[in-house]
């Protein structure tokens, strides 16, 4: 490790304080762009806690090659208030000359600030952090088009479950935690999953009562142990080049009224978000900051009774603003319903993408994203679907529905104006049912799609009647049509609008082989026929059209 700046008794801005930067030390002497740069910063201050930012608060401020000013959040990570060690994590997202200089700040105040330094960064191969393009895709700040499949992987294996018949499936933690899922997961073609902080699952501010063996009890105000898993996930995901939305929630606190309105209790969750961004901010693996899960949910489980709708979509206005503000890097942000819309919420400008979760009703999901993509005129995702939600059922008893649903979330996903594949709920019985495999076939013909098109979709009419279902999707030069038989009776023949004339070439996917084989020439007029479809209940077909 290079010391670049050593700074002992940097200069003292707030004559006549004891609080001074005495040294910061980067990571490394050579950095590229979009790859993390760390500066651990030495300082002495005063504050009885030093994670709240209203007591004491470490800034450091860039100027990018751009000229474009940036503010990066840091966190403390030891020390006293004589001798403190905190921390900058930092990815640069231009090619060139960065100057910095870190600003230290008690009770809202400058009170030290360090020399000026520079650092060049050097153009790489990496491709950046994840924005919102148009409807169908993301974007990295490379320019590359990205669109998301994967299933949820919220938590790993809890010590105790309730589940009334699959608690010692749960309970495997050799299986389900994230260093033996998500190599799995990208095995079979996943690249976006979704994670929660929550009680029992990276609990950063909880200091005990995880129903977790990894994590440590602390009387300390962040959880070490906790935010060390996050950092050893995150880094995990880097290498195999998942990306994932980090549901937030409330922190270690209750949802009540009160959480959305009282002051203290949003100065509180400032300062949850500020940890958050300073110290994972800087990772490409976090594709989004997601509030809540399900807040309709929350808004309905007070037990002083229903929170007003209005209340929770201007907590939502005011916190989505805030972080837009303390990100430097622009993650995306959204939050999730179950089923009930808040009125406004949809609207939000500091939400960047909207999401609903929808159970039961797989079907639904197609019109469901062109409906509130269309009001709206914003991107919308389904971020849990599934064919049952109620744990307290034995999903053996309907295996079969539970695995067709499985498969259609995908194929849905691919072939509406969604950048992520509805993401499928209860990951433990889909990897004992060896179902997750499955995923190669829509990763790649999700990679073929982009491919073809270069991030760019036209959706054709559909068909949807009592016979079938069939979706067609033109990317570039080629057309890729998704037929589905969800009735009783054999499908053996279905007419799809493709757009174009003349004869045209026909690949199908082979599922069992996860490859595209040919499958003749057939003469289009506007529509192409397909016949000996041979489609039973519940099956479907992925054509590529050229």
């Amino acid at each position: 490790m290079k010391k670049i700046i050593s700074a002992a008794f940097a200069l003292l801005i707030a004559a006549g304080m004891n609080a001074q930067i005495t040294s910061v030390t980067p990571s490394a002497s050579k950095v590229k762009q979009y790859d993390a740069i760390f500066f651990e910063v030495a300082l002495a201050g005063e504050w009885e806690n030093p994670y709240l930012q209203e007591e004491a608060a470490l800034d450091m401020v860039l100027t990018a090659p751009s000229g474009k000013e940036l503010v990066l959040p840091c966190f403390y990570k030891s020390g006293d208030c004589a001798a403190s060690v905190w921390e900058a994590r930092f990815t640069p997202q231009e090619k060139g000359k960065y100057t910095y200089f870190f600003r230290y700040s008690e009770d809202g105040k400058v009170a030290s600030e360090s020399a000026p330094a520079t650092f060049k960064s050097r153009r790489s191969r990496l491709q950046g952090i994840l924005h919102v393009r148009d409807n169908w895709t993301l974007v990295y700040d490379n320019g590359k088009p990205f669109r998301g499949v994967g299933i949820n992987l919220c938590w790993e294996s809890r010590t105790e479950d309730d589940s009334k018949f699959f608690s010692d499936l749960h309970e495997q933690h050799d299986r389900f935690n994230f260093d033996a899922m998500l190599p799995d997961f990208a095995k079979n073609g996943g690249n976006f999953t979704r994670m929660w902080i929550c009680d029992w699952n990276f609990p950063i501010d909880r200091q005990d009562g995880f129903n977790n063996h990894r994590y440590t009890e602390t009387t300390e105000y962040m959880n070490e142990s906790a935010c060390a898993r996050l950092d050893h996930v995150l880094g995990l995901c880097e290498d195999l080049d998942i990306k994932i939305m980090l549901c937030m929630g409330q922190g270690n606190v209750k949802p009540h009224r009160e959480f959305f309105n009282c002051p203290c209790a949003k100065t509180r969750y400032r300062n949850y978000l500020r940890y958050i961004v300073a110290r994972w901010g800087y990772s490409p693996a976090v594709g989004m900051w997601e509030f809540f899960n399900e807040i309709d949910n929350v808004q309905h489980n007070d037990p002083a009774g229903v929170i007003p709708a209005e209340e929770i979509v201007a907590w939502h206005d005011e916190m989505s603003t805030y972080l837009a503000g303390l990100d430097p890097f622009q993650h995306i942000r959204t939050t999730s319903i179950s089923h009930r819309d808040l009125n406004g919420l949809n609207d939000l400008a500091n939400l960047d993408i909207n999401q609903k979760h929808i159970y039961n009703a797989t079907h639904v999901v197609p019109e469901t994203i062109d409906a509130y993509s269309a009001k709206h005129n914003k991107p919308y995702i389904v971020g849990e679907v599934g064919y049952e939600w109620d744990w307290s059922k034995n999903f053996d008893d309907f295996a079969d529905g539970m695995e067709m649903d499985f498969r259609r979330a995908f194929w849905y996903g691919l072939f509406s104006q969604t950048s992520l594949t509805p993401m499928t709920w209860w990951w433990e019985w889909f990897d004992e049912h060896k179902t997750i495999p499955y995923m190669k076939n829509a990763r790649l013909v999700s990679d073929l799609m982009l491919k073809a098109g270069k991030g760019q979709f036209e959706k054709f009419q559909t068909t949807k009647n009592d016979k079938a279902e069939a979706y067609a999707v033109r990317c570039g030069k080629q057309t890729f049509v998704y037929v589905y038989n969800g009735n009783e009776e054999v499908l053996d023949e279905i007419s799809v609008e493709i757009g174009k004339n003349g004869k045209v070439k026909v690949s199908v996917l082979d599922p069992e082989a996860v490859k595209i084989v040919k499958a003749g020439t057939m003469k289009a007029e506007g529509t192409l026929k397909f016949e000996e479809l041979g489609l039973n209940k519940w099956e479907e077909k992925v054509f590529v059209i050229k």
